[in-house]
């Protein structure tokens, strides 16, 4: 018992875990629509589109905070006005803007002599240096996110599934598709320094896509994504301070090998089911 509740009496691994619970909940509200409009790729360039205004945060002396707020109002800004260029698809758009802010960042990064910007942080996160007013802020951009889950929930379901019939139902499918990309940004922001813009996509897709094949309402999937990823973050806590791995790395490994479970024991399921279906229809 010792070693599963030893490393949560230090006061760091119980600010990791609620952070990564906090966390945990914001990307399965955003994350659950990334993975229902197959929006991974745009998640993707998202958070590395961060970069540049860390970067700059960082060698100003700044909130790192700010700036990443600043860069992810410029990523969805861009990612708006280029998804309505006719003559340019939007993956197209992404990729350019995914390469041209990290490029940027890279740029900023480059110019300081003392590599003021910690890459090594911004990458993959730092979950046990969590702070107090960490949390607090976590659990502002939760509420955030359940008020812009809540009041846009029937926009963004027609527009998941079917945009033309939202436009019809007045619904306003482009509002919709900026406020969901606004809901993304924030998830990113939150959780970049918990989790850094690499492992971001772990608890942003791995729980939602994880959760699909069990859950029979999109509510359903946001819910049960949360819970895969507080589970994900406190085995993740666990094994990483036995194995003396890196913690934010372990946490979206588990989340990424929950994934594959849940879609192996999917599939087992699947084929037990159609076992038992064949020979109901051969004696009807």
């Amino acid at each position: 018992m010792e070693w599963l509740t030893g490393p949560f009496e230090a006061t760091f691994v119980q600010r990791a875990l609620w952070g990564g619970m906090l966390v945990s909940a914001i990307c399965a509200l955003a994350g659950t629509w990334v993975v229902l409009r197959g929006m991974a790729f745009l998640g993707d360039a998202m958070s590395h589109g961060l970069l540049p205004g860390v970067a700059l945060a960082a060698l100003l002396g700044g909130n790192l905070l700010v700036g990443a707020v600043v860069s992810a109002a410029v990523m969805t800004a861009g990612v708006t006005a280029l998804g309505r260029a006719p003559r340019l698809s939007q993956d197209t758009g992404i990729g350019l803007l995914f390469v041209g802010m990290l490029s940027l960042g890279v740029i900023i990064v480059s110019r300081s002599q003392s590599f003021a910007v910690d890459l090594t942080g911004f990458l993959f996160g730092d979950v046990l240096a969590v702070r107090e007013q960490d949390l607090a802020l976590l659990g502002l951009a939760l509420l955030l996110a359940l008020a812009v889950s809540v009041l846009g929930h029937r926009a963004f379901l027609a527009l998941a599934f079917d945009p033309r019939k939202a436009r019809t139902l007045g619904l306003r499918p482009r509002l919709a598709h900026c406020v969901l990309l606004g809901l993304l940004a924030l998830a990113i922001v939150a959780s970049f320094h918990i989790v850094g813009t690499l492992l971001v996509l772990g608890l942003l897709i791995a729980p939602p896509a994880a959760a699909l094949p069990w859950a029979r309402s999109v509510r359903g999937v946001m819910v049960l994504a949360a819970l895969l990823g507080m589970t994900a973050t406190f085995c993740g806590l666990l094994l990483s301070w036995h194995l003396s791995t890196a913690a934010g790395a372990t946490v979206s490994a588990l989340a990424v090998s929950l994934f594959f479970l849940s879609h192996l024991a999917s599939g087992l399921r699947h084929r037990r089911a159609g076992r038992t279906a064949a020979p109901a229809r051969t004696t009807g």
